[in-house]
């Protein structure tokens, strides 16, 4: 595509944008893979600014994929609370143990990482590695459904990290879900069909719907990862079904009539 083209003048004025007005996030420091790899997970389904301190703390316990790998899952668990979906921070601690013992799997098999999906590998790939690969997640696909439907017009040579930053950013805190910022300081306006016909909420994709979070077994179980992580037990009586979950999930052990913390280490 030229360079000369609207298309890729639209991308050259999205990185111009972040450079301006990129978010400065302790992620985005580094091009460390491990480092990418924990963002991304602890980013899954969970809003920047709660990340941020954890992912600090995270990083100076545990700074490297053997240093996670050592520590014991109820360690790992505990750190995590309070963060939400625990099974990420087991993955997490399960794809450490594989990094450690056999190195990064080659790039076209990062996905046979646990608990790294399609996105994930695109993310490590695009912020560690400078890949021009787009990780699309809910925000990315929403800034490409309205100003690109016909498919993202391609990366400049050398800029696959400024984009990928660029777009989240854009989807986050311009091309909204709800009040899209469409006229106020969008670098992507100027012939964004969506906004020309008055058809951003139209062409949006559907997100899934989460389902009510207060009385779920989520919100359940998150109760009783907390009683373990501040008092070392709780009893299954309290919640069994919620603490049978954790069990079958390998998130916390039963002994007797308790529910503890898991305790085994990384092998």
């Amino acid at each position: 595509m030229s360079r000369t083209d609207p298309e890729s003048r639209a991308v050259g004025a999205l990185i111009r944008w972040y450079g301006r007005e990129g978010h400065d996030l302790p992620w985005r420091r580094t091009r460390d893979r491990w480092a990418v790899l924990v963002s991304e997970v602890m980013l899954q389904s969970t809003q920047v600014s709660r990340v941020v301190p954890y992912y600090e703390a995270w990083m100076s316990r545990w700074p490297t994929a053997a240093d996670l790998a050592a520590a014991p899952l109820g360690d790992v668990l505990a750190q995590w609370q309070g963060l939400g979906y625990p099974r990420r921070a087991r993955n997490l601690h399960a794809a450490a143990a594989v990094i450690a013992r056999d190195g990064w799997p080659p790039t076209d098999r990062l996905t046979d990482l646990p608990g790294v999906g399609a996105y994930t590998a695109a993310a490590v790939r695009c912020f560690a590695d400078g890949e021009a690969v787009l990780p699309e997640d809910v925000n990315v696909r929403r800034v490409i459904a309205r100003r690109f439907p016909g498919g993202w017009p391609g990366t400049p040579r050398g800029r696959g990290w400024d984009v990928g930053q660029a777009l989240m950013d854009l989807g986050r805190e311009v091309c909204s879900a709800r009040a899209p910022r469409c006229d106020d300081g969008c670098p992507l306006r100027k012939g964004c069909p969506a906004a020309d016909a008055g058809v951003v909420h139209e062409v949006t994709p559907r997100a899934r719907r989460q389902g009510r979070y207060e009385g779920s077994l989520r919100q359940r179980r998150g109760t009783l990862l907390r009683a373990l992580a501040e008092q070392g037990r709780a009893p299954v009586s309290a919640d069994p079904e919620a603490a049978e979950s954790l069990v079958d999930d390998g998130l916390a052990e039963r002994r007797g009539r308790s529910l503890v913390p898991v305790a085994s280490a990384a092998r």
